[in-house]
């Protein structure tokens, strides 16, 4: 995320509307509206790696989604709407066909740029959704992730390379390191 794209507070309805048929995508907080920053190579071959292993385990009834659906909540009386890099539901959308408020996983893959946003202030967003298990953050720089259930308060679990991480929300249990199968020079799993 970057500056704000205008000065004047906007309506989460009206965002919604205007979000639907746009060329940069942005993201809502509060009012305010953010460009969204493009993503590396890296990065989006570690989130479509990790949502194709998502998708391979999901029942029929549960779908996941990569980076083009928005969520859509509220935290501390402050509307927002984000696109996390991979979210997943098994629950009906009762809402709008273009966001969910209802995902029960959200991934996010840091980059220097979200680090930040996605430690702190994503965080503290999603973790006031209702029906979110699990928010698991993912390195693009070396096989590291950790996750943050709802079961444990949020506290946070560290996995590492040869680790095998226990998502409980949609039944699946993977060895870390075959998330960056595709980048395993890049993320220093084999000498470059």
């Amino acid at each position: 995320m970057s500056h704000a794209l205008q000065s004047e507070i906007l309506t989460l309805d009206n965002y919604l509307e205007g979000e639907r048929d746009v060329d940069i995508r942005s993201e809502y907080i509060d009012g305010q509206v953010y460009a969204m920053a493009g993503a590396s190579e890296v990065h989006n071959t570690i989130s479509t790696t990790f949502a194709s292993l998502i998708d391979g385990v999901l029942p029929d009834e549960c779908r996941v989604w990569q980076s083009d659906m928005k969520v859509v909540g509220k935290y501390q009386g402050k509307e927002f709407s984000y696109y996390p890099d991979i979210m997943a539901s098994c629950e009906e959308n009762t809402g709008d066909p273009y966001y969910r408020t209802n995902p029960c996983l959200i991934i996010e893959v840091l980059s220097p740029s979200t680090e930040r946003i996605d430690l702190q202030e994503k965080f503290n967003s999603y973790t006031h959704i209702p029906s979110l298990l699990e928010y698991v953050i993912v390195s693009q720089d070396t096989p590291f992730l950790r996750l943050y259930r709802r079961r444990t308060h949020w506290k946070a679990e560290s996995f590492y390379a040869d680790e095998i991480v226990d998502l409980e929300s949609i039944n699946l249990q993977i060895q870390v390191k075959k998330i960056y199968r595709r980048v395993q020079r890049e993320v220093g799993l084999v000498a470059r």
